[in-house]
């Protein structure tokens, strides 16, 4: 007799092909710890998404927040203060994002919830998961438990996860996109901490990286830039932010990455430390092992991790977040307009000189893991796409390894002019017929890698 599944077959495989000639609309939602951003796309079953509209949500640690909103490319509101809404939340923000999208009669194809077919969700980690993973309430219960590896940078993708799934139609599938996921081919003997093993294992640690999602698009642009096949590009890529890293990519896929168990390896940012001798924080403060005053019942947080995570990077060398005032201040250095002091110049200038050689160490490092056989030097992420002056400096560096010189018309002008969704890779650096290596700056866009990872995953789609 036969089985139910292969009577009905027939009629599923002519319902799932009339499916993948219907365009659907897939969310990709990106929280951070100040600001939730979500990306509207228009997509077809094994076809590149095309881009409806995005709406930002930016100073939720900083208030006021404000609101920002792009329809097919125009910009219809520009950091517009939130006025009368509750907005202290992730969540809060997302909302408010969903209704804005919804209540735009500029964007036809969504006017209410039930228009939603797919919402991706980036996840900082993910764990084991090597692929994105559509959410039920048994995946969202086990990334409930990843969240104490990750206090600081899960929580808020999991409460908006949590509303969605709560106030969406049944009929939206939320699928989870691991920033860690990417990495999962990094070999053993890279990703293993020499501790006791058998508490390794019980307890998962080892180094899981992150900024996946990025280097995954990274990778592919790249490639096309190159005019090779992904699996035959070898680079070594930046993801510069104020969260930082970078990566070793072999054939297409992960070798090594500069995060580990959790973001804070590594590279300095805005406020985290990055790498540092792990007694350090011991002689630090005398609290660290104790809870900070900002856990709650959920979220755990040491003082330690939030001293490494929230009280360190250039925030704690300069004051400032920003790295584009630290550049700013260096640039204006020698004219007579600076209003700084020579004691503040001279700690924009270590914050500078501290991130190029952090940069700089692990491009030397991932060159000798690659023996050599690098295309190209990519920059990318806010800082890697803005600060000309950052990567001029890290190539001239490293141009004892073969890279560069630079063009500076192309790092100076050409980048801030052309890089764009239609131009998502800019040459600085050709190489040269001796055997020089090209660096590229590649405007990475996640919420476009999710949305393309969903409409080309024949799981997904239905």
């Amino acid at each position: 007799m036969k089985d139910v599944e292969d009577i009905h077959r027939p009629m599923l495989n002519s319902l799932q092909s009339t499916s993948a000639k219907m365009k659907k609309i897939v969310l990709s939602v990106n929280a951070g710890s100040s600001s939730v951003k979500i990306s509207a796309y228009s997509a077809l079953f094994g076809q590149a998404p095309i881009q409806l509209a995005e709406a930002q949500i930016s100073g939720l640690t900083a208030p006021p927040p404000t609101l920002r909103y792009t329809r097919r490319g125009e910009k219809v509101i520009k950091d517009e203060e939130v006025k009368d809404q509750k907005v202290s939340t992730q969540a809060d923000a997302f909302d408010i994002l969903l209704k804005t999208l919804i209540d735009d009669n500029g964007v036809p194809e969504i006017s209410s919830k039930e228009d939603i077919a797919y919402i991706c969700h980036r996840i900082v980690h993910g764990g084991d998961f090597v692929r994105p993973k559509l959410i039920s309430d048994e995946t969202y219960h086990n990334l409930e438990k990843l969240t104490d590896m990750a206090p600081l940078h899960n929580s808020t993708s999991l409460a908006i996860v949590h509303r969605c799934m709560s106030d969406l139609p049944k009929t939206t599938l939320n699928i989870a996109c691991f920033d860690s996921q990417f990495h999962h081919t990094i070999p053993e003997h890279i990703r293993t901490y020499p501790i006791n093993q058998d508490i390794a294992r019980s307890n998962h640690l080892r180094k899981y990286g992150f900024h996946g999602i990025s280097y995954a698009f990274i990778a592919r642009a790249t490639a096309e830039f190159l005019g090779k096949k992904v699996e035959d590009v070898n680079i070594i890529a930046l993801h510069l932010g104020s969260g930082a890293s970078a990566c070793a990519i072999k054939g297409g896929k992960s070798l090594d990455t500069s995060m580990g168990l959790t973001p804070l390896a590594g590279l300095p940012g805005a406020t985290r430390s990055g790498s540092v001798d792990p007694s350090l924080v011991f002689h630090y403060a005398s609290d660290v092992g104790k809870l900070s005053p900002a856990s709650t019942k959920e979220l755990h947080i040491s003082r330690a991790e939030e001293i490494l995570n929230k009280e360190s990077g250039w925030k704690a060398l300069t004051g400032t977040t920003n790295f584009g005032t630290i550049t700013a201040a260096l640039d204006s250095s020698s004219s007579s307009s600076s209003n700084l002091s020579q004691e503040d110049l001279a700690k924009m200038r270590l914050a500078f000189n501290l991130f190029v050689d952090r940069i700089c160490g692990f491009i030397g490092s991932y060159y000798v893991s690659l023996q050599g056989q690098v295309d190209a030097l990519v920059f990318a992420g806010g800082i890697g796409e803005k600060s000309d002056r950052l990567r001029a400096t890290v190539v001239e560096q490293v141009g004892c390894l073969g890279f560069g010189p630079v063009d500076k018309e192309a790092n100076e002008t050409r980048v801030k002019e052309e890089l764009d969704d239609d131009h998502a890779v800019i040459e600085i650096a050709p190489g040269s017929k001796r055997g020089g290596h090209r660096v590229l700056v590649c405007k990475t866009d996640e919420q476009f890698e999710m949305a393309r990872a969903c409409a080309e995953d024949g799981e997904f789609w239905r």
